[in-house]
């Protein structure tokens, strides 16, 4: 297989994840690569400066910049992200028929925004189409594809989207089974191991060995809500 450089990240991600979804994989992958950019150098660029004012974060990655423990960094985010948003935040005036849509309205764009989660998402959507050609284009890749033991259901939706988009109507048919086979197969699996688990809390069951089912809770969390933290 001949790699190129917008194939490079998608090929490693499915030869590194091993029993992980690939694509919780490399979105892990990008999202370090936009936290160690924000939390350094990049903060102080203005161009970027402009954008974290605007858009600000979500909690999610709130929390993961504090985690890094550069305090200053994103205090000077915060510093000008609030000095702008003090501003925007003002209501309408007196002669306006509801004084207080304008920061109503401005709060509601800020839930919905997060600098980081955009980065993300523009890199992420295009390797999410680099799979998908992949899997067409390359006999290789498609065997390591259809090797994968999970994908996720956000990331499998996503999939789907993103083939019947691109595909043609026979290999689009061709790309859901497979896709389908791997989805079944572990949530057959995972059914059992969960089932499992919960009776490892019956006395009856005491004795008996976990088998694959110690991490079962953890692993249902990964399958149905993607990308997580959580060992």
């Amino acid at each position: 297989m001949q790699e190129k450089i917008y194939t490079i990240p998608v090929n490693e991600a499915f030869e590194q994840s091993g029993d992980e979804c690939p694509f919780c994989f490399l979105y892990k992958k990008l999202e370090k690569i936009e936290l160690d950019a924000i939390s350094g150098a990049a903060m102080m660029e203005p161009d970027i400066r402009i954008m974290t004012n605007k858009k600000g974060f979500c909690v999610n990655h709130y929390e993961k910049m504090f985690a890094y423990k550069n305090r200053l960094s994103l205090a000077l985010m915060l510093e000008s992200h609030i000095a702008e948003l003090a501003k925007e935040l003002k209501t309408g005036g007196f002669l306006s028929k509801d004084i207080g849509s304008k920061p109503a309205e401005r709060i509601e764009k800020l839930e919905h925004s997060c600098y980081i989660c955009e980065q993300i998402d523009e890199k992420f959507s295009k390797m999410v189409s680099t799979a998908v050609y992949l899997y067409e284009k390359e006999p290789e890749f498609l065997k390591m594809f259809n090797s994968k033991k999970v994908i996720c259901l956000p990331h499998y939706k996503r999939l789907l989207r993103t083939a019947n988009n691109s595909m043609g109507k026979k290999q689009y048919e061709l790309f859901v089974k497979d896709t389908d086979k791997i989805i079944s197969g572990y949530i057959s699996q995972l059914s059992e191991d969960v089932s499992w688990f919960c009776k490892k809390f019956d006395y009856r069951y005491e004795k008996e060995p976990w088998n694959n089912s110690k991490d079962a809770v953890e692993r249902a969390i990964k399958f149905l809500g993607g990308p997580s933290d959580i060992d």
